[in-house]
Protein backbone atom coordinates (compact mmCIF):
# COMPACT_ATOMS: atom_id res chain seq x y z
CA UNK A 1 0.00 0.00 0.00
CA UNK A 2 1.38 3.43 -0.80
CA UNK A 3 2.58 5.87 1.89
CA UNK A 4 0.07 8.23 2.79
CA UNK A 5 1.43 11.92 2.17
CA UNK A 6 2.37 14.58 5.00
CA UNK A 7 0.28 17.71 5.36
CA UNK A 8 0.99 20.21 6.92
CA UNK A 9 -2.12 22.33 7.37
CA UNK A 10 -2.58 25.38 9.03
CA UNK A 11 -6.02 27.03 10.99
CA UNK A 12 -6.68 30.76 10.93
CA UNK A 13 -9.26 32.73 11.72
CA UNK A 14 -9.80 36.40 11.28
CA UNK A 15 -7.08 38.60 10.16
CA UNK A 16 -8.21 42.10 11.26
CA UNK A 17 -6.88 45.34 12.69
CA UNK A 18 -9.71 45.80 13.90
CA UNK A 19 -10.64 42.41 16.02
CA UNK A 20 -14.98 43.83 16.83
CA UNK A 21 -15.54 44.18 13.41
CA UNK A 22 -15.02 41.01 11.93
CA UNK A 23 -16.19 37.70 13.12
CA UNK A 24 -16.94 35.81 16.59
CA UNK A 25 -16.83 38.24 19.40
CA UNK A 26 -16.34 36.16 21.81
CA UNK A 27 -12.86 35.42 24.81
CA UNK A 28 -11.83 32.34 23.06
CA UNK A 29 -12.09 34.12 19.12
CA UNK A 30 -9.89 37.14 20.11
CA UNK A 31 -6.42 35.01 20.44
CA UNK A 32 -6.98 33.98 17.15
CA UNK A 33 -7.78 37.36 16.01
CA UNK A 34 -4.26 38.18 13.49
CA UNK A 35 -3.51 41.59 12.56
CA UNK A 36 -2.64 41.91 8.97
CA UNK A 37 0.74 42.47 9.39
CA UNK A 38 1.05 39.52 11.90
CA UNK A 39 -0.19 37.30 8.94
CA UNK A 40 2.12 38.87 6.21
CA UNK A 41 4.58 37.56 8.34
CA UNK A 42 3.56 34.25 8.85
CA UNK A 43 3.19 34.00 4.98
CA UNK A 44 6.33 35.08 4.35
CA UNK A 45 7.56 32.43 6.60
CA UNK A 46 5.40 29.80 5.04
CA UNK A 47 6.53 30.90 1.39
CA UNK A 48 10.15 30.21 2.51
CA UNK A 49 9.18 26.75 3.54
CA UNK A 50 9.21 23.66 0.67
CA UNK A 51 5.69 23.73 -0.29
CA UNK A 52 3.44 26.22 -1.44
CA UNK A 53 -0.17 25.59 -0.71
CA UNK A 54 -2.20 23.70 -2.23
CA UNK A 55 -5.84 22.84 -2.35
CA UNK A 56 -6.98 19.36 -0.73
CA UNK A 57 -9.28 18.28 -3.95
CA UNK A 58 -6.16 18.36 -5.90
CA UNK A 59 -3.76 16.01 -3.92
CA UNK A 60 -4.07 12.21 -3.98
CA UNK A 61 -4.26 11.66 -0.05
CA UNK A 62 -3.14 7.67 -1.06
CA UNK A 63 0.11 8.61 -2.43
CA UNK A 64 3.24 10.16 -0.67
CA UNK A 65 4.75 13.49 -0.67
CA UNK A 66 4.77 16.14 0.98
CA UNK A 67 2.05 19.16 0.44
CA UNK A 68 0.88 22.38 3.07
CA UNK A 69 -3.00 23.55 3.08
CA UNK A 70 -3.76 26.78 4.59
CA UNK A 71 -7.26 27.03 5.84
CA UNK A 72 -9.37 29.62 7.41
CA UNK A 73 -12.12 28.84 10.23
CA UNK A 74 -15.79 30.74 11.00
CA UNK A 75 -16.56 32.48 7.87
CA UNK A 76 -15.94 36.38 9.51
CA UNK A 77 -16.13 39.52 6.63
CA UNK A 78 -12.02 39.14 7.10
CA UNK A 79 -12.31 36.01 5.39
CA UNK A 80 -12.03 38.50 2.13
CA UNK A 81 -9.18 40.10 3.41
CA UNK A 82 -7.50 36.77 3.83
CA UNK A 83 -8.36 35.89 -0.17
CA UNK A 84 -6.39 39.38 -1.13
CA UNK A 85 -3.66 38.77 0.83
CA UNK A 86 -3.51 34.98 -0.70
CA UNK A 87 -4.14 36.07 -4.17
CA UNK A 88 -0.83 38.30 -4.17
CA UNK A 89 0.95 35.51 -3.76
CA UNK A 90 -1.04 33.26 -6.47
CA UNK A 91 -2.22 31.03 -3.36
CA UNK A 92 -5.37 29.15 -2.73
CA UNK A 93 -7.04 28.89 0.85
CA UNK A 94 -9.83 26.77 2.38
CA UNK A 95 -12.49 29.13 3.81
CA UNK A 96 -14.76 27.08 6.37
CA UNK A 97 -18.08 29.27 6.87
CA UNK A 98 -20.44 29.18 10.20
CA UNK A 99 -23.82 28.98 7.93
CA UNK A 100 -25.92 30.49 10.42
CA UNK A 101 -24.12 33.62 10.53
CA UNK A 102 -24.26 34.14 7.07
CA UNK A 103 -25.38 37.46 5.93
CA UNK A 104 -25.17 38.71 9.89
CA UNK A 105 -22.95 41.57 11.06
CA UNK A 106 -19.16 41.04 11.35
CA UNK A 107 -19.83 37.21 9.09
CA UNK A 108 -19.97 37.07 4.77
CA UNK A 109 -22.86 37.28 3.02
CA UNK A 110 -23.56 35.27 0.35
CA UNK A 111 -22.15 37.74 -2.37
CA UNK A 112 -19.03 37.27 0.14
CA UNK A 113 -19.00 33.54 -0.23
CA UNK A 114 -19.33 33.56 -4.07
CA UNK A 115 -16.92 36.11 -4.52
CA UNK A 116 -14.62 33.24 -2.55
CA UNK A 117 -15.58 30.57 -4.90
CA UNK A 118 -15.40 32.27 -8.10
CA UNK A 119 -11.58 33.45 -6.67
CA UNK A 120 -11.23 29.58 -7.07
CA UNK A 121 -10.79 29.01 -3.46
CA UNK A 122 -12.58 25.77 -1.46
CA UNK A 123 -15.38 26.98 0.49
CA UNK A 124 -16.62 24.37 3.11
CA UNK A 125 -18.57 24.03 6.01
CA UNK A 126 -18.05 25.09 9.85
CA UNK A 127 -21.28 23.64 10.70
CA UNK A 128 -24.42 25.66 11.01
CA UNK A 129 -24.46 26.89 14.38
CA UNK A 130 -21.08 26.70 15.55
CA UNK A 131 -21.48 24.32 18.61
CA UNK A 132 -19.32 24.77 21.34
CA UNK A 133 -18.06 20.91 21.89
CA UNK A 134 -19.07 19.35 18.58
CA UNK A 135 -18.25 15.80 19.82
CA UNK A 136 -20.61 15.76 23.07
CA UNK A 137 -23.43 16.34 20.23
CA UNK A 138 -25.68 13.41 19.74
CA UNK A 139 -25.04 11.84 16.42
CA UNK A 140 -28.69 13.19 15.41
CA UNK A 141 -27.29 16.78 16.08
CA UNK A 142 -24.24 16.00 14.33
CA UNK A 143 -25.80 15.11 11.25
CA UNK A 144 -28.81 17.96 11.48
CA UNK A 145 -25.34 20.54 11.60
CA UNK A 146 -23.71 19.05 8.63
CA UNK A 147 -26.28 18.86 6.56
CA UNK A 148 -28.28 22.20 7.07
CA UNK A 149 -24.49 23.68 6.54
CA UNK A 150 -23.74 21.64 3.40
CA UNK A 151 -27.03 22.18 2.10
CA UNK A 152 -27.00 26.18 2.79
CA UNK A 153 -23.32 26.35 0.60
CA UNK A 154 -24.80 23.95 -1.83
CA UNK A 155 -27.66 26.76 -2.41
CA UNK A 156 -25.51 29.75 -2.26
CA UNK A 157 -23.05 28.39 -4.64
CA UNK A 158 -25.18 26.10 -6.93
CA UNK A 159 -22.86 23.33 -6.46
CA UNK A 160 -22.10 20.72 -3.62
CA UNK A 161 -19.66 21.64 -0.89
CA UNK A 162 -17.54 18.39 0.09
CA UNK A 163 -15.42 19.59 3.07
CA UNK A 164 -15.74 20.86 6.42
CA UNK A 165 -13.66 21.88 9.65
CA UNK A 166 -15.45 21.01 13.09
CA UNK A 167 -15.72 23.77 15.53
CA UNK A 168 -13.13 23.83 18.08
CA UNK A 169 -11.61 21.39 16.53
CA UNK A 170 -12.73 18.58 19.02
CA UNK A 171 -13.08 15.45 16.53
CA UNK A 172 -13.95 12.01 17.37
CA UNK A 173 -14.93 8.67 15.03
CA UNK A 174 -18.53 10.10 15.26
CA UNK A 175 -17.92 13.48 14.46
CA UNK A 176 -16.34 11.61 11.39
CA UNK A 177 -18.57 9.30 10.56
CA UNK A 178 -21.06 11.60 10.63
CA UNK A 179 -19.89 14.06 8.13
CA UNK A 180 -18.64 11.02 6.25
CA UNK A 181 -22.90 10.35 5.85
CA UNK A 182 -23.89 14.09 5.11
CA UNK A 183 -21.28 14.05 2.16
CA UNK A 184 -18.33 15.65 3.50
CA UNK A 185 -15.19 13.96 1.77
CA UNK A 186 -12.73 16.06 3.91
CA UNK A 187 -12.57 17.14 7.28
CA UNK A 188 -10.35 19.26 8.90
CA UNK A 189 -9.50 18.98 12.73
CA UNK A 190 -7.61 21.08 15.29
CA UNK A 191 -5.42 17.93 16.17
CA UNK A 192 -1.93 19.14 14.86
CA UNK A 193 -0.92 15.84 12.96
CA UNK A 194 0.74 15.40 9.41
CA UNK A 195 -0.80 12.19 8.22
CA UNK A 196 -4.26 12.08 7.25
CA UNK A 197 -6.71 9.22 8.16
CA UNK A 198 -9.70 7.66 6.69
CA UNK A 199 -13.38 7.83 8.26
CA UNK A 200 -15.08 5.52 5.73
CA UNK A 201 -15.54 7.74 2.22
CA UNK A 202 -13.97 11.37 4.18
CA UNK A 203 -10.61 12.07 4.92
CA UNK A 204 -9.58 14.03 8.19
CA UNK A 205 -6.64 15.97 8.14
CA UNK A 206 -5.21 17.72 11.14
CA UNK A 207 -4.25 21.52 11.48
CA UNK A 208 -1.98 23.70 13.76
CA UNK A 209 -4.07 26.73 14.95
CA UNK A 210 -1.98 29.70 15.32
CA UNK A 211 -2.68 32.59 17.99
CA UNK A 212 -1.58 36.28 18.16
CA UNK A 213 1.13 35.44 19.93
CA UNK A 214 2.87 32.73 17.84
CA UNK A 215 5.94 33.27 17.05
CA UNK A 216 7.04 33.84 13.20
CA UNK A 217 10.07 31.59 13.95
CA UNK A 218 7.65 28.71 15.13
CA UNK A 219 5.63 28.80 11.90
CA UNK A 220 8.81 28.68 9.92
CA UNK A 221 9.29 25.32 11.50
CA UNK A 222 6.01 24.12 10.93
CA UNK A 223 6.28 24.84 7.04
CA UNK A 224 9.12 22.95 7.02
CA UNK A 225 7.51 19.80 8.43
CA UNK A 226 9.47 20.02 11.86
CA UNK A 227 7.79 20.27 15.06
CA UNK A 228 4.29 18.89 14.88
CA UNK A 229 5.29 15.86 17.58
CA UNK A 230 5.79 18.82 19.85
CA UNK A 231 2.15 20.62 18.52
CA UNK A 232 1.03 17.41 18.94
CA UNK A 233 1.80 16.33 22.77
CA UNK A 234 0.61 20.01 23.99
CA UNK A 235 -2.35 19.14 22.24
CA UNK A 236 -3.08 15.49 23.67
CA UNK A 237 -2.06 17.02 27.00
CA UNK A 238 -4.84 19.78 26.99
CA UNK A 239 -6.92 17.10 25.85
CA UNK A 240 -6.36 14.91 29.01
CA UNK A 241 -6.74 17.50 31.11
CA UNK A 242 -10.36 18.49 29.21
CA UNK A 243 -11.03 15.06 29.56
CA UNK A 244 -10.25 14.50 33.38
CA UNK A 245 -11.72 17.82 34.51
CA UNK A 246 -15.02 18.08 32.92
CA UNK A 247 -17.17 20.25 34.67
CA UNK A 248 -13.83 22.67 34.70
CA UNK A 249 -13.52 22.77 31.37
CA UNK A 250 -17.40 23.03 30.52
CA UNK A 251 -17.50 25.72 32.51
CA UNK A 252 -14.47 27.40 31.00
CA UNK A 253 -16.71 26.96 27.66
CA UNK A 254 -19.74 28.79 28.56
CA UNK A 255 -17.32 31.73 29.71
CA UNK A 256 -15.26 31.73 26.77
CA UNK A 257 -18.20 31.29 24.09
CA UNK A 258 -20.06 33.92 25.47
CA UNK A 259 -20.65 36.25 22.64
CA UNK A 260 -20.10 39.93 23.65
CA UNK A 261 -21.06 43.15 21.78
CA UNK A 262 -18.33 45.06 19.97
CA UNK A 263 -18.27 48.23 22.39
CA UNK A 264 -17.71 45.41 25.07
CA UNK A 265 -20.55 44.54 26.86
CA UNK A 266 -21.41 41.00 27.80
CA UNK A 267 -24.75 39.39 25.99
CA UNK A 268 -25.23 36.57 24.21
CA UNK A 269 -26.08 36.96 20.61
CA UNK A 270 -27.97 34.01 18.02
Amino acid sequence: MPHRPRIAAFAYHDVTDSPSATGFQRPAAMAYKLPIATFRRHLDAIAEGPCRPDLVTDIDLARGGQHLLLTIDDGGTSALTVAEELSRRGWMGHFFVTTGRLNTPRFLSSGGVRELHAGGHLVGSHSHSHPDIFRDLSEARMREEWRESLDRLAGVLGTSCIAASVPGGDASETVGRTAAEAGVRYLFTSDPTLRPARVDACWVLGRYCPKVQTDVAYIRRLARFEAWGRALLVRQLKDLARRALPTVYRAYVRYATSERTPDGNGGATA
